[in-house]
């Protein structure tokens, strides 16, 4: 069955992450589309209590969409590490937060470096990593499409750039010679209508979305 094509100029990125809505942005420019974010749009967040990438991208673009009445993009990726039995998954931004609520990325990395060492992946080929993310796009009736991108890869250690956001300074892509956080945005995603496979987990789903519910308008 075909997906339902998206129609309009504005569509809502579910989420506050403003790493998350920036890169959306970026990809969604080239077909004439404005992103406004959940947070600007002074959307509360939803709990996200799904203990899968769609479950979760679905609450949250579910969410947008009824609020605003319009169709709604949300993202659930995350980090996951084959030797800590693929977490934290979709617990990724969870290792991150603090007793505040505020979210502390470095605590994060060190988190999973640490679990690393305990369990003893110190040579390369026991920090194979992934990143997967997962998009939904929702309509306020309900229906809802899913795109999954996933990017191979190993943990390194120390932190290495400052591009990007969340766990980028500490993977490395696989054929790269240097992590995410020490690309541009260009060089991460890497990607145009009609092109080669992009880089980023992100970006791959993208394009499926964009195959899907963008082209040929």
């Amino acid at each position: 069955m075909a997906a339902r094509k998206l129609n309009g100029k504005v569509l809502v990125v579910a989420t506050h992450n403003a790493g998350k809505v920036r890169e959306i942005g970026q990809l969604i420019a080239p077909f004439g589309l404005t992103a406004r974010s959940a947070a600007e749009l002074g959307l509360d967040e939803p709990d996200e209590t799904g203990v899968t990438f769609e479950e979760n991208a679905y609450t949250k673009a579910h969410a947008a969409a009824v609020a605003t009445g319009l169709p709604s993009l949300a993202d659930d990726s995350g980090l996951c590490v084959a030797a800590l039995d693929d977490a934290p998954g979709v617990y990724t931004a969870d290792w991150a937060e603090q007793a505040d609520g505020s979210r502390d990325f470095q605590m994060a990395m060190q988190k999973v470096e640490d679990k690393l060492a305990e369990c003893g992946a110190n040579d390369p080929a026991q920090r194979g990593a992934m990143f997967v993310a997962t998009l939904c796009l929702c309509w306020p009736d309900g229906h809802a499409e899913y795109f999954r991108g996933e990017v191979q890869g190993q943990m390194i250690w120390p932190p290495t750039g400052t591009q990007g956001f969340g766990y980028d300074p500490v993977f490395l892509p696989k054929g790269e010679d240097r992590t995410f956080g020490q690309m541009s945005a260009e060089e991460k995603h890497g990607w145009t209508p009609g092109g080669d496979e992009p880089l980023s987990h992100r970006s791959r789903a993208f394009d499926k979305f964009a195959a899907a519910c963008l082209e040929n308008e």
